[in-house]
């Protein structure tokens, strides 16, 4: 059987999806079987360190996934590569492959929160979604949130779609005292900080954590610091706004985007992680934090549920106060604190890229062998 996976989108440009389809390559050509071919294209501008194994090859292409090229280039190629699957990670992609095709999809924000995009950009991913739904064979959603959500919106036989969760980068793991004291004082760190990693596109529902913080120094009258750390999109300047507003430049900082290998000692030097999305396809950085022990509080919204489990504090992402509170509970607490970190660990080690590998190889067989 001769598998082929896209992995395009792993670029710059797909941070979160280039994160999935890297570690899904890498951990499924460790479970090649003797009969089993794995083939990885690749975007020829961003090289990667794809795994060098038997039964393993790489294609290099400069055929964009926006690119109206793929539709008839991506087929010629698997024609002459005589594959049995292929594997899109993304819902751009050929849409007649020529082969039985396996889509995995991420989230529905364009639809849920469509104040973020133009109602061309709405209409154009509702349309190539479906043509994408329409191609594959199988679905493969990233939580049992997303999974729900595309049988909700796009209506198709609940059978097509299956909910694989993701996992941590092996990377993320407790960091010993050096790795943590270096990053403390690169980024000139406080001692006590409670940290945010992500965007700041407005589902991220960053104004109500500054808010929030606002009620939290208030009360408490702590030292202690909030670090949004991430991608930033000029956009949205709402959350920059709304520190100053409320005078808490001397509390709140903005780091902006960060180097990947930086990230671990970050997340290990916080003294919680906060994370009050009002939707997330999955959200990783809540699997990220506690991986690397960190204590944990996130929104009891979408997919967060299913990743947090029992291991982290959740909260209504709509009510500052609750957000607030379990902010202070989270600070003053380090018995708490001691007891999340133990159980953030524990259920981190649930998800692993070897599993996510093994259950998609499993539909790629299923398929192959129908």
């Amino acid at each position: 059987m001769h598998f082929v996976l896209d992995a395009r989108t792993a670029t710059p440009h797909f941070p979160g999806i280039g994160r999935y389809v890297t570690n899904l390559a890498r951990a499924m050509a460790a479970q090649l079987t003797a009969d089993e071919w794995l083939t990885i294209l690749y975007d020829a501008r961003h090289p990667q360190s794809w795994p060098s194994l038997p039964h393993v090859q790489t294609v290099p292409l400069d055929v964009s996934p926006f690119g109206l090229r793929q539709q008839w280039v991506i087929p010629r190629l698997l024609k002459r590569l005589n594959a049995d699957l292929y594997h899109s990670a993304y819902y751009l992609m050929p849409y007649h492959p020529g082969v039985p095709a396996v889509l995995t999809v991420y989230d529905v924000i364009p639809l849920r929160f469509p104040a973020q995009s133009t109602l061309q950009a709405r209409l154009l991913f509702r349309w190539m979604t479906w043509l994408a739904l329409r191609a594959a064979r199988q679905v493969i959603a990233i939580s049992k949130a997303t999974r729900r959500d595309f049988i909700a919106h796009f209506r198709f036989s609940p059978q097509q779609i299956a909910a694989i969760p993701l996992a941590a980068d092996p990377a993320f793991c407790p960091q010993g005292p050096e790795m943590v004291a270096a990053v403390r004082a690169h980024y000139g760190l406080p001692e006590q900080f409670v940290l945010y990693l992500g965007s700041n596109k407005p589902h991220k529902n960053l104004v109500r954590l500054i808010e929030a913080w606002q009620r939290t120094m208030s009360t408490l009258h702590t030292s202690a610091c909030l670090i949004i750390a991430g991608a930033w999109d000029d956009r949205y300047p709402e959350p920059r706004r709304r520190v100053t507003e409320l005078g808490l430049d001397h509390s709140v900082r903005f780091l902006g985007p960060l180097p990947e290998t930086d990230l671990p000692a970050l997340y290990s030097a916080a003294t919680a992680f906060v994370f009050p999305s009002l939707y997330e396809g999955f959200g990783l950085p809540v699997l990220e934090a506690m991986a690397c022990g960190v204590p944990v509080a996130c929104s009891n919204t979408s997919s967060l549920p299913e990743v947090a489990g029992d291991a982290a504090l959740t909260f209504d992402p709509l009510d500052t106060g609750a957000i607030a509170r379990t902010l202070a509970g989270l600070i003053t607490d380090p018995e708490l604190r001691a007891d999340l970190s133990v159980r953030a660990r524990q259920r981190a080690a649930q998800f692993s890229w070897s599993r996510v590998a093994q259950k998609t190889k499993e539909i790629y067989v299923r398929i192959c062998n129908d």
